[in-house]
């Protein structure tokens, strides 16, 4: 396992945007925990991206979301999966809107925190290289398309996308392609053994990216439907990399060197 912790490539400006993207996502985390039981479920459904809710605006009818819990029997006192059907209108806006919305959604502190920490370390150079309003405009465009590449991996799906993870994989391709070469810090774990070691963006980018393909084509093979949104990811972080360069986002021709003339005496 690879975690990185920090970089040597310096801002010139500070992350204001980077920083209020984090905020945002930390406020609508409390928010939704402190909503009673059935508002917060029903508001990271109505609020995620769900990819058959895109047929359902074209068609303009409603649809019905079967979701399951778990719930403790009533005399045996053992928990047992309860079912039920939540009917979501064809509301287009709502639909539309929860491209962005569920971007600003998690499932819980650990699946914020694992986002946050990677937008913290990456998204700061690009907002510097972008500058604020375009970095903005990058984030959010980038988890859009994220989420639409997950719709085509599975456009009937019925289970709700909700992380930032698509967003956050747009800026970390956009950092690939610019900081090859910079030096990541990470701790690696092999099992027992723990270090701290600086490798080139371009490997540990690389690594993570490589994860999610295999993760991605796994999940095919077995058919597996939820779980983690791989291909978001996928979709996220090639659309980093090839949108970075047309805005602005290749590295500044290195200065020439200035040869000391010599004196005159």
């Amino acid at each position: 396992m690879i975690f990185p912790f920090g970089d040597d490539v310096p801002a010139r400006r500070p992350p204001l945007v980077n920083c209020l993207i984090i905020a945002a996502n930390v406020l609508a985390l409390l928010w939704v925990e402190l909503l009673p039981s059935p508002n917060h479920e029903l508001t990271l459904i109505e609020r995620g991206f769900i990819p058959v809710r895109l047929t359902q605006a074209a068609a303009g009818r409603p649809i019905a979301i079967e979701i399951e819990n778990l719930a403790r029997h009533p005399h045996l006192n053992i928990p047992v999966v309860v079912k039920k059907q939540i009917q979501l209108p064809a509301d287009r806006r709502a639909i539309i809107g929860s491209l962005v919305t569920s971007l600003f959604l998690h499932g819980g502190w650990l699946h914020l925190l694992g986002n946050m920490w990677f937008l913290w370390i990456f998204g700061n150079n690009v907002e510097d290289r972008l500058g604020h309003v375009l970095y903005a405009i990058f984030y959010l465009g980038g988890g859009v398309l994220a989420n639409l590449c997950h719709w085509w991996s599975d456009p009937q799906s019925q289970i709700p996308v909700i992380g930032a993870s698509g967003a956050v994989a747009t800026v970390l391709g956009a950092y690939a392609v610019t900081w090859p070469w910079a030096h990541i810090r990470c701790i690696v774990v092999l099992v027992i053994f723990i270090t701290v070691v600086e490798l080139p963006a371009l490997v540990v980018l690389g690594f993570w990216f490589f994860t999610q393909v295999l993760e991605a084509s796994e999940h095919v093979k077995l058919g597996i439907q939820g779980g983690v949104a791989f291909w978001a990811h996928i979709g996220g972080f090639l659309a980093g990399m090839a949108l970075m360069p047309f805005l602005g986002g290749q590295p500044p021709p290195a200065r020439p060197v200035e040869h000391e003339l010599p004196d005159d005496r």
